[in-house]
């Protein structure tokens, strides 16, 4: 195989649905697969909502959506899972998909902080692995971490930077693995700090984020922003750090932890740092 046709995305939540919605707005096949009934027809209405906006309505057609993920892969190309950061779940999916694809499927991760090689035990074609990360929301963001596994080889890697280019994404390469990638490192760095400054007291999230905002001219400040991705996602990110450091610098507030137990996770939930009335949902 030299070039992709079919795509599987696993996991139909806020980045799932995004890149399923981008890549069959490119006129590829998509399957989507997730375990919840409820999230996958929620994506089937975004992506609808999606190639109707953008007068592709024929396009509908291409999209399948699957609560059984061997009949999600097993005409994939490409199957990129975009579910919770937790390694063990994500081997669990390599695993799942290599036994169900087509041989030469590559399988990639949007994991926003874990290195695909800490994931490509799973699997025996360890030459046919990446990292590709999708910045949502896709459309505002048009860019995609792309990294090697241990193995990965230059074939794998050229066929990934080509699909992310045929999205009008921009390839965002890493020459070697790099825990967090490009853009995720520096933020992880700010996002840090700004926690550290909120729970030490201070200073309040809307001083922080007018701050951050007047000075670097971007419309959100990093607790929307970590609003926006969700707090539980942000706080698997952030342990993911400090595993990888052991440096106690790295591990995130209590008081963050406290708000993801009590369910308060920003936008999906409508409280998080802020009060939101209903759950933000990107546009093309």
């Amino acid at each position: 195989m030299t070039e992709i046709k079919s795509i599987s995305v696993i996991g139909a939540g806020f980045t799932g649905k995004q890149i399923a919605a981008i890549t069959a707005l490119h006129n590829y096949n998509v399957s989507i697969f997730d375990i919840n009934l409820e999230i996958l027809e929620e994506a089937k209405k975004y992506i609808n909502g999606v190639l109707k906006r953008n007068k592709k309505n024929e396009l509908i057609n291409n999209v399948n959506y699957f609560n059984n993920i061997e009949e999600a892969v097993k005409e994939a190309d490409l199957a990129i899972e975009a579910i919770p950061e937790n390694i063990e779940l994500k081997k669990a999916v390599f695993s799942q998909i290599e036994k169900s694809a087509p041989k030469n499927v590559i399988i990639a991760t949007n994991s926003s902080s874990i290195p695909v090689s800490k994931i490509e035990e799973a699997v025996s074609r360890k030459n046919k692995v990446l990292n590709i990360h999708f910045y949502p929301p896709i459309p505002r963001r048009p860019m995609a971490d792309i990294m090697r596994g241990t193995k990965t080889s230059d074939k794998t890697f050229e066929i990934g930077k080509r699909w992310i280019e045929s999205l009008g994404c921009h390839p965002i390469i890493l020459k070697k693995e790099c825990h967090g990638f490009v853009f995720n490192r520096m933020w992880h760095a700010a996002r840090k700090e700004a926690l550290k400054i909120w729970a030490g007291g201070c200073a309040d999230i809307e001083t922080i984020d007018l701050a951050w905002k007047t000075f670097t001219g971007m419309k959100m400040g990093p607790f929307v922003l970590m609003d926006a991705i969700g707090l539980d996602t942000v706080y698997a990110v952030q342990m993911s750090y400090y595993h990888e450091s052991g440096d106690s610098r790295d591990k995130p507030p209590d008081e963050l932890k406290d708000m993801v137990e009590k369910g308060d996770l920003g936008m999906k939930s409508g409280k998080g740092f802020y009060t939101w009335k209903k759950p933000k949902k990107a546009k093309y």
